[in-house]
């Protein structure tokens, strides 16, 4: 991981402008935050900096807005949602460049908080165009990164400010890094990894590097079935990628060379229709029937499943083991997630997990606060799993 630095490395900030970058690209509906999680978790840098005195300027996007100013891409919203959030009064400019922010950060008193307006609203934010850069800079004396989630992306507000101004990772950036090191930078082992998920294709690139990292790996979801017909298993009707079986053979072949265990569901829980309440059975994984589809991997798998968890120090968890969204094809995801909470409360596993249908699935089960890190951040925590180079976290080493 590379080294950087955090808000402890900063002193005497009282009055200084402090450009922080944040994630608030939230869900809305009718011009209301329907989930506020990206917002409450930025509240310990901005207070810290607030407390301190410093003057805090924020920097976000929202939507696609396409380089150009979109009033239904306005943060203005979510400024009103922050104030109630974080119970501090959120200042408000109609730009991030400019007279409007320069004017507005002229006003600003010791501890004040500034929200500017979308980054996106130009089109060198995602070009990280230098003179747009240059351009937030202006309203800055120092740069914190706190949107690990907008990490993946090299746009101006994420990666060309930290080489213009001094630059921090914030308390939420930090924690995230944290949690990735121990996940598979430098965990304790046995690792284990859970992969679930509708696709194959679209996690070549994560298997790969994890087969070659942890020292076993569950695959539930759509994706083991794929791996299951490339060994020869019929799957009858199930989601499966028949034309990627090279794909999962050569997985598993440099698993093996690695030292890598493949887990794959031993039954299944099977149905003829994909809907709430269909009539379902459990089976063997070599008795799936012709008309029949794998929603669910059955309660033997997860027996084999937690007996890993048992074995292991490390989990890292992406992706749900079967189609959680409907009962009872969430039984293997919820009975897994319960089971890795209990051992990470018990203090004998750490427990990292992230992507999107992931914190739903946890969430679903109840346990999405007892694991001891769960990543909001979908593409970043997946290129971060995949061991790609996330820009805006690299430029925080790399930059002034």
């Amino acid at each position: 991981m590379p080294d950087f630095k955090t808000l402890d490395d900063l002193n005497d900030i009282a009055g200084k402008r402090v450009l922080v970058r944040v994630d608030l690209n939230v869900p809305m509906k009718d011009g209301q935050v329907t989930d506020a999680t990206r917002i409450e978790r930025i509240a310990p840098t901005l207070t810290e900096l607030s407390d301190k005195g410093a003057k805090v300027i924020l920097l976000a996007h929202f939507g696609r807005p396409k380089g150009k100013p979109d009033p239904a891409a306005s943060l203005q919203p979510i400024a009103f949602a922050a104030e109630t959030t974080l119970d501090r009064r959120i200042h408000f400019a109609a730009d991030c460049i400019g007279d409007a922010a320069a004017n507005a950060v002229a006003e600003m008193a010791d501890g004040d908080i500034l929200l500017l307006e979308n980054t996106r609203f130009h089109a060198g934010e995602e070009k990280n165009d230098r003179d747009f850069a240059r351009a937030l800079a202006a309203n800055g004396d120092i740069y914190v990164n706190d949107a690990f989630s907008a990490a993946h992306r090299a746009h101006a507000s994420t990666e060309g400010l930290a080489h213009l101004l001094p630059a921090y990772a914030g308390r939420t950036m930090q924690a995230e890094l944290e949690a990735l090191e121990k996940g598979l930078g430098d965990p304790a082992r046995p690792v284990l990894a859970i992969v679930g998920g509708a696709k194959v294709s679209t996690k070549i690139d994560l298997l790969m590097n994890l087969v070659k990292k942890v020292d076993a790996l569950v695959i539930g979801g759509g994706m083991a079935n794929t791996f299951l017909a490339a060994r020869g298993t019929e799957v009858g009707k199930s989601l499966c990628e028949h034309d990627l079986a090279p794909t999962a053979k050569q997985i598993m072949i440099e698993a093996a060379e690695s030292g890598c265990a493949i887990i794959l569901p031993v039954d299944a829980v099977v149905a003829r229709e994909f809907k709430a309440g269909a009539e379902s059975e459990i089976v063997a994984i070599e008795a799936v029937p012709a008309d029949g589809m794998i929603l669910d991997v059955g309660p033997q798998s997860v027996v084999k499943i937690n007996e890993w968890l048992d074995r292991a120090d490390t989990v890292v968890w992406n992706g749900p083991l079967g189609a959680f969204e409907i009962a009872p094809f969430d039984a293997a995801t919820v009975a897994a997630a319960r089971h890795a909470a209990h051992r990470t409360g018990e203090g004998l596993l750490v427990s990292v997990a992230g992507g999107g249908d992931t914190v739903a699935a946890l969430n679903h089960a109840g346990v999405a606060d007892e694991f001891s890190y769960v990543s909001t951040a979908g593409g970043a925590f997946l290129e971060w799993m995949e061991g790609k180079v996330l820009p805006g976290v690299e430029a925080l080493a790399t930059g002034r």
